[in-house]
């Protein structure tokens, strides 16, 4: 690691001290290494088509077909993945007692299985299914089995990565894909995640608020923030005249009201950062 690198890190652990009680939100860049592919460049914008709006999903039958195809491919790395050293590096922080809650915008569930407690998945967990309908709920493996089982002439398709489980699968009839219907009601299912054109549930968005209301400071990991979930809170923290620094690679949308920010692959930042701290 440079010196600048070092140095970048030694101002973000004097952040972390002068400010005990941090408002922790992250993002992609804190899963890309476990594998997780980013939706954003180094400028916030897109380097792919943005994913499905939720109305597209619902009305579509063919469009809900190519998803779930793609997700079936895209399934086989995403349900798999593993914590990296981002993840287990905040989870030793929060057990440091420097965090109470982590607000997450990533939907693999990395977080919690890293270890950290009390936290906020925003946007929901990849690894649940949920029927639009009558809200059953049921393993995101279990559905990839109904999948498979559904679709064997798929099996041998293969795609190369994206975010959030999904797999560059094109060139396909999708009409022939089968998409097995809620076994309680027989209505849509879909991941238990919001969509875009869906909003963030109230009651996950009043637990971010009031964690941030009991909070000192800010700190921002992996975001770009140009999803405004996760930017509103630090919109919020910076009315409220709250210190705000951002471990990032690249520009997020609050460039402006930062007090400090760090471009650094999260890992290797928050890693040297627990050491530091030790």
């Amino acid at each position: 690691m440079s010196d600048t690198s070092s140095g970048d890190v030694l101002a973000l652990r004097d952040f972390v001290v002068a400010h005990p009680r941090l408002f922790v939100l992250t993002g992609a860049g804190c899963s890309t290494g476990s594998g997780i592919p980013d939706y954003r460049d180094d400028e916030g914008a897109w380097k792919r088509r943005p994913p499905i709006q939720y109305r597209t999903f619902m009305d579509d039958t063919v469009a809900r077909a190519r998803y779930w195809a793609r997700g079936m491919i895209g399934w086989r790395m995403f349900g798999s993945v593993a914590p990296n050293p981002a993840h287990r590096a905040l989870a030793t922080l929060q057990q440091q007692g420097r965090f109470e809650l982590l607000v997450t915008q990533n939907v693999d569930g990395l977080h919690e299985a890293a270890g950290t407690r009390d936290v906020v998945d925003l946007h929901g967990r990849m690894d649940r299914v949920i029927c639009t309908q009558c809200g059953h709920l049921l393993p995101r493996q279990e559905m990839q089995q109904w999948l498979e089982d559904a679709n064997p002439g798929w099996l041998h398709l293969h795609a190369t990565d994206a975010p959030d489980g999904d797999a560059d699968l094109e060139g396909e009839d999708f009409s022939q894909f089968q998409v097995p219907p809620c076994p309680v009601c027989g209505g849509i299912l879909k991941p238990d995640v919001v969509f875009f054109g869906e909003t963030v549930p109230r009651d996950r968005v009043d637990r971010a608020n009031a964690a941030l209301e009991r909070c000192g400071a800010v700190l921002v990991v992996g975001s770009s923030l140009m999803v405004y979930s996760g930017y509103r809170f630090v919109a919020a923290a910076s009315r409220a005249g709250l210190p705000i620094a951002a471990l990032n690679l690249g520009k997020t949308r609050a460039d402006a009201m930062l007090t400090l920010k760090v471009e650094q692959s999260c890992g290797e930042a928050l890693a040297e950062l627990v050491e530091l701290l030790d």
